[in-house]
């Protein structure tokens, strides 16, 4: 038998010669690449054990840190105002006030879109006011008027009488406030109450209060937000809606209730209070002015600080409406003392008229209105507003525009 070459021994089945270096080289990287492999699989590594990359990112710009919104609407740092009833703003005798405020440091005025009457000073669009005949319309264009007293750069303040209105009293009996035999309660015989226990009144207010917002004044200022004075409160029908609620309980909760209203329209709110309210519980429990509780709901509380509202005696004096400056200084050092330690608004009323029903009382001009600005300022605060019920100022006791 002939042997087979060497070579074929290592033939595989097909191969017609030798294996070729290419093939060798092959199945050694084969070889190689198996053992990898298994060293792969023992170790339970995904990767060869190498130091990771590293990834060097620019560093992330700072941002500003987002404002927190504010709980209330911003205040103004100071108020220096005068009070405008409906007619007088929409007639033209408005321009002689609005040249008084270019040329002097008053730099706010006080609108009334309700007055004591109970008639709104505009023309409502719907609503309680126009269904019950209570617009008197003075103001013919209300945001008009908004508009141009902010072209004067003044602060606007829209003034609305609350619980004193015989004109809902009329048209809404199930509102008013009565005795038990059934007579509308009023005040020394004057205009009919509203129940301030009642939602139904407050939800009216909140009407007009909404249309003062809508209309872009920066403020809604509540007058007669309060129960009438009077001997005989033991024989009101306060109805079922005041409960066991106390008065104090009822004008806090409306003011609480219409502020979370303005405040959702970027409006703040004041609130006008008597003077005597200060420190005097009894004033306070008649007629359910809390100082101190009002001062911690509001904005600003107005206390009513005239000196010719206050009786013989007051702070030490035989005749308050004799000394302004005394008068308005000790009545806002017993409001500082008070409200200690509490951030409350204080924006307080100052006399710009002749009280001449009171024995003893002085003719009030520049001299008596300078005195009792300084007063203001003496005793801490910055901002006050005039009353003259005329709308007729005193130019001389006021600083000139800077």
């Amino acid at each position: 038998m002939r042997k087979r070459k060497s070579w074929q021994r290592y033939r595989y089945r097909g191969d017609k010669g030798p294996p070729s270096i290419l093939s060798l080289m092959l199945s050694l990287a084969l070889i190689v690449g198996a053992v990898f492999a298994v060293d792969w699989l023992l170790s339970g590594r995904d990767k060869p054990d190498e130091p990771p990359p590293v990834s060097v990112q620019p560093p992330a710009p700072e941002r500003e840190p987002e404002a927190p919104s504010p709980l209330t609407p911003p205040k103004p740092e100071e108020v220096r105002g005068i009070y405008i009833t409906g007619p007088i703003a929409g007639s033209p005798y408005l321009d002689e006030l609005l040249a008084l405020t270019d040329n002097t440091e008053l730099n706010a005025v006080v609108v009334d879109i309700k007055n004591d009457e109970g008639h709104l000073t505009y023309q409502s669009d719907g609503g309680t006011a126009a269904e019950i005949g209570a617009c008197a319309r003075y103001i013919p264009d209300l945001p008009g008027l908004v508009e141009t007293l902010k072209a004067h750069e003044l602060y606007t303040i829209a003034r609305i009488s609350a619980f004193k209105d015989p004109v809902l009293a009329g048209a809404r009996p199930e509102l008013a406030l009565c005795y038990q035999n059934g007579f509308p309660v009023s005040e020394g015989g004057g205009p009919a109450w509203v129940n301030p226990y009642e939602p139904k009144v407050w939800n009216y207010l909140e009407e007009i209060a909404l249309d003062a917002a809508a209309a872009g004044f920066d403020e809604v200022q509540f007058d007669y937000v309060r129960f009438p004075t009077g001997k005989s409160a033991d024989q009101v029908d306060y109805g079922p809606s005041a409960g066991d609620r106390s008065k104090a309980d009822a004008v806090a909760g409306f003011l609480e209730s219409i502020t979370a209203a303005l405040h959702a329209k970027n409006v703040l709110v004041s609130a006008d209070v008597f003077g005597a309210v200060i420190d005097s519980n009894t004033d306070a429990a008649l007629i359910g002015q809390d100082y101190t509780r009002l001062a911690g709901i509001v904005d600003y509380i107005c206390p009513m600080i005239y000196p010719s509202h206050y009786s013989s005696g007051a702070f030490g004096l035989e005749v308050p409406d004799q000394a302004p400056y005394e008068t308005v200084l000790g009545a806002l050092l017993k409001s500082k003392a008070v409200l200690a330690g509490q951030e409350a608004g204080v924006r307080p009323w100052l006399q710009d008229f002749t009280a001449t029903w009171v024995p003893g009382h002085l003719d009030y001009g520049a001299e008596e209105l300078r005195a009792q600005i300084q007063a203001v300022y003496d005793a801490g605060y910055t901002d006050w507003l005039l009353w003259n019920g005329k709308n007729q100022y005193t130019a001389g006791g006021l600083l000139p525009a800077s």
